[in-house]
């Protein structure tokens, strides 16, 4: 159920035809599986309809999978 309201959250975002994507925790509440799923419909977004997604997340494995990686370290964003 959780990964049809994230997929549904998803359309609903590029309905309004923006070329960004802001994702916060995007994958907080999923299992493994659907986590992969979710982020393999973003990445798509991403490298074949070329939409900026950004995706804000405290699980190191998520952010690994992303082309650029920012921090937040005390108050400053940084490029990791």
């Amino acid at each position: 159920m959780q990964k049809e309201q994230q997929r549904v959250a998803i359309a609903r975002a590029l309905a309004s035809g923006s070329k960004v994507l802001f994702a916060d925790e995007p994958t907080g509440n999923l299992d493994e599986e659907n986590t992969q799923i979710i982020m393999g419909i973003l990445e798509n977004l991403a490298h074949e309809k070329v939409i900026c997604v950004v995706v804000v997340t405290h699980n190191r494995d998520i952010a690994e999978r992303a082309d650029r990686v920012y921090r937040i370290t005390e108050g400053m964003l940084e490029e990791a």
